[in-house]
């Protein structure tokens, strides 16, 4: 049974960073796609990363140039670094896995999800 857990949320002021961990079992990001979304209040569900098992990263408009997914094989760890922070970006964060891959790496609707994590970022 595949079993996502996040972690390294939390209160953060403006211009602020955080770093999100997701630790999966029974499944391994490097053998398939890994992602994070977010969703904040009143908002729609909006998916701000994924990685495809190639280690290639996509990312949303929002979060570009500030953001960055990551990986670590060995500890089967997914990451989401998140830099200069705004209450925008307020929201909750559920990392995901799972999503079939096409031919050119994308990484579609993912299968399993985590139960999320706060982030709230104050002014």
């Amino acid at each position: 049974q595949v079993q996502l857990v996040e972690s390294g949320g939390g209160s953060v002021q403006s211009g602020g960073s955080l770093r999100l961990s997701c630790e999966a079992s029974g499944y391994t990001y490097s053998r398939g796609c890994g992602y994070w979304f977010r969703q904040a209040p009143g908002k729609e569900r909006e998916k701000v990363a994924a990685m495809a098992s190639s280690g290639i990263p996509s990312y949303s408009d929002s979060v570009k140039g500030r953001c960055a997914i990551s990986r670590d094989n060995d500890k089967n760890d997914l990451y989401l670094q998140i830099d200069n922070l705004t209450p925008e970006d307020t929201a909750m964060y559920y990392c995901a896995a799972g999503g079939s891959e096409t031919p050119f790496g994308r990484c579609l609707t993912p299968r399993y999800w985590g139960q999320g994590t706060q982030v709230a970022v104050s002014s």
